[in-house]
């Protein structure tokens, strides 16, 4: 008999991609197949495997019923196939999540699982619009209902709960929302008692509504209120207007399109969202290495050895199988995350220009060095760099490079493109090459992005950008990804 799999029924939190927890992050890393609903950031997948299944099994704004019944069905099948499965929910499995009706099914059928807990909603996104569940003085307790009514009708006791004098927090309640509001002051609560109502909260798109209980419902109306959001009742909505501090992050609303290569967006994609913003990845690039190793006996030929960009770095200190065998070189680099990067491997860059310029750098490298030294440059397919004018300008200096990788193109159909740009306002471009596969993917299209703002990280790209008739909304002053968020913000 084939072994089974095991099964991670685990909570990803709400929104914030950053809230998922370190052990639901391996989990995922790990698993074979994932199993993921719409409440999930997608920025999650990208931690999976490469070869791992991905499925989307979603029940949207219902109560569950034969969609359930498919999850259950789904999570059993694969693990029957012997896959490790994350099972991966919004929040936490457990709050209103029917995580016990999957380990029930897996249970039955003899199915090892664990259960990662996930951070639910009902405590981080008040947090994140500034309204703590409880506060001394003001709530000494917090209670979570569902805001749906069970399949036969039966509906909460609001003559118990209008009696709490804690904080009332009601998860997927919206469609009820009249029915909380008028159960809740029917039975005693005061109309008067602050309400706030939370859309997509610790999200790019939250949205938040205050009002009172006799005012809220009309407000929801006007407001074209919609899931998923929270409700939360109580005196410690009115501590909003000094505790809120998502929606005073810089990037606070804005949806930005990173379009570098996957191994290197999570970086960009992190700091935009640390900020408030949502970043949606979609790669036009991809870097392939070019070299297997780095011979040390042609290393002792040179003197110095230049690095214009991270990518150099990563690919020479992976390939080299001996970093002694580097002990007698200087070291010149291009940007400060070049030279971030080299620290990180304890190297320290002897020098390095002001100018973010492989052509400044070649410049510094005959300063630091004397006649009759061999330079090494690491670098690119399509770096602008010139041994042969390098080798004219500084005589008695000669300059090699080596292509460490290549950087590919990935075309991707127009209307991939044109479905990610729906739900973005700023594209961003950290190089010429994301440029030219975009505009390619979108066969040239400048009409169906008019209405697009564009980031560039320096002149070189912005001179691309321009040539393919596209507007430079935004350029870096310093040329790397900070300089990028930086001019956005």
């Amino acid at each position: 008999m084939d072994k089974k799999g095991k099964v991670y029924i685990m909570g990803a939190g709400p929104g914030d991609a950053e809230l998922l927890t370190l052990k639901g992050k391996r989990a995922i890393e790990e698993a074979d197949c994932i199993i993921y609903d719409r409440l999930i950031n997608p920025r999650i997948l990208g931690y999976a495997k490469k070869d791992a299944e991905l499925i989307y099994l979603g029940k949207g704004n219902t109560e569950g019923g034969v969609i359930q019944d498919e999850i259950n069905k789904t999570i059993v099948e694969k693990a029957k196939e012997g896959k490790s499965v994350a099972r991966v929910k919004g929040g936490d499995p457990f709050v209103f999540g029917r995580g016990g009706e999957e380990i029930q099914a897996l249970f039955n059928n003899g199915i090892e699982f664990e259960e990662i807990p996930g951070i639910t909603s009902s405590i981080s996104v008040p947090a994140y619009a500034g309204i703590p569940v409880t506060h001394r003085g003001m709530a000494r307790s917090f209670h979570v209902f569902t805001g749906h009514t069970m399949a036969d009708g039966q509906w909460h006791n609001f003559e118990a709960i209008a009696k709490l004098d804690g904080t009332l927090v009601f998860l997927m309640g919206i469609k009820n929302l009249p029915l909380i509001v008028g159960d809740l002051v029917k039975n005693g609560k005061d109309p008067h008692t602050p309400i706030a109502i939370i859309e997509k909260g610790a999200t790019a798109d939250q949205r938040v509504t205050v009002g009172t209980l006799d005012t809220i419902v009309e407000i929801a109306k006007e407001r074209k209120i919609v899931p998923p959001a929270i409700t939360i009742i109580g005196e410690v909505v009115t501590l909003r207007d000094t505790f809120k501090w998502f929606e005073e992050c810089r990037l606070y609303g804005k949806k930005v399109l990173v379009t570098r290569d996957k191994r290197q967006a999570g970086e960009f994609s992190d700091k935009i969202e640390k900020m408030g913003g949502t970043a949606v990845e979609l790669p036009l690039i991809e870097i392939e290495s070019t070299v297997e190793k780095f011979d040390p006996q042609m290393l002792k030929k040179y003197s110095t050895l230049l690095f214009n960009s991270p990518n150099g770095v990563r690919e020479f200190m992976d390939k080299i199988e001996d970093v002694r065998d580097m002990a007698h070189l200087k070291i010149g680099a291009v940007g400060s995350k070049t030279k971030e990067l080299l620290e990180g491997y304890k190297l320290k860059a002897d020098f390095m220009p002001d100018e973010y310029l492989i052509d400044r750098l070649a410049e510094m490298a005959a300063q630091h060095t004397k006649e009759g030294d061999n330079i090494l440059i690491i670098t690119s397919d399509i770096s602008p760099c010139d041994p042969e004018k390098y080798n004219a300008l500084y005589k008695g200096r000669h300059f090699d490079k080596i292509v460490a990788y290549k950087t590919k193109k990935i075309i991707r159909e127009k209307t991939e493109i044109l479905e990610a740009l729906k739900s973005v306002e700023v594209v961003t471009f950290l190089s010429s090459s994301t440029v030219d596969a975009f505009m390619e993917g979108i066969e040239n299209d400048l009409e169906a992005v008019k209405s697009l703002k564009f980031a560039s990280i320096g002149p070189v790209t912005s001179d691309t950008m321009r040539k393919h008739g596209l507007t430079v909304d935004y350029e870096a002053e310093i040329y790397n990804v900070d300089g990028v968020i930086e001019a956005i913000k």
